[in-house]
């Protein structure tokens, strides 16, 4: 896999109802500007790891923080982890860029996130 990074939790995604306020405070908080900035998705790295702002909790309606686990085979670990017990909440989908990403549900309702970079 061409640009595959380690395994382990490196993007959390959290939704925000103002934009420009919670980037204010991130930029704030992690002392730098965000690398991506548009009206959809505001995306800080820093450290290693990666900090997204979704307006409105964005198309996967997101409630709370989701933290994504960088996997080399997400179609491998999704099968891993439902076999475990979760649940699918969003399939694997390519979101651009190379990046497949799904979402699954454990069993006390959080919600883990899965992330493949091709």
């Amino acid at each position: 896999m061409t640009g595959s990074s380690p395994p382990g939790i490196k993007t959390v995604l959290h939704p925000v109802s103002d934009l420009a306020k919670a980037k204010a405070v991130y930029a704030a908080l992690l002392g730098i500007p965000p690398q991506t900035d548009s009206s959809y998705y505001v995306g800080f790295e820093v450290e290693g790891q990666h900090i997204g702002l979704v307006p409105g909790g964005g198309p996967q309606g997101m409630t709370s923080p989701v933290a994504y686990w960088h996997v080399p085979d997400i179609e491998a670990k999704l099968a891993e982890v439902i076999a475990a017990g979760a649940t699918v909440k969003e399939a694997a989908q390519e979101v651009g860029g190379g990046r497949i990403v799904a979402t699954v549900i454990d069993p006390d309702g959080n919600v883990l996130g899965l992330l493949q970079d091709r």
